[in-house]
């Protein structure tokens, strides 16, 4: 059951971003160009559309005790802004800016897979083997 609901969840997520497009980096790019003639709105809807369907669901699924898959709902526990979290934001936005790409949609992007993205991927499992040794 585990497996269905993660393999239906990942389908619907690709599927969204690519009918969006917001696997394509130029169109995230267009959508950081705030304030210039480029600037592309677009992907402020599609942000706060994600916002409002998660909003919803998480409105009637915190009173239940387990998931569809039978594990405990859990909260973050973490519920203020840290240095850690500063810093996180930073060097995610500058990655994020630089390339249009976050992990979500680079993943998504795997089937049209170009050296860019191959540099991206690889990049970005070479940043978590970092955090992984310098934060305790």
């Amino acid at each position: 059951m585990k497996s269905l609901v993660s393999l239906v969840s990942g389908l619907i997520f690709a599927l969204g971003l690519s009918l969006s497009g917001m696997i394509r980096p130029e169109k995230v790019r267009a959508f950081l160009a705030f304030g210039r003639p480029e600037w592309d709105v677009s992907l402020a809807f599609v942000m706060v559309s994600a916002i409002i369907v998660y909003a919803i669901c998480y409105a009637l699924v915190k009173q239940k005790k387990r998931t569809l898959t039978g594990t405990a709902f859990s909260e973050p526990a973490a519920k203020s802004v840290d240095r850690r979290l500063v810093i996180g934001m930073v060097i995610f936005g500058i990655g994020w800016g630089l390339i249009g790409l976050c992990p979500g949609p680079a993943f998504v992007r795997i089937a049209w897979m170009d050296a860019p993205l191959a540099s991206f991927l690889v990049m970005m499992l070479i940043g978590f083997e970092i955090e992984k040794r310098i934060v305790p």
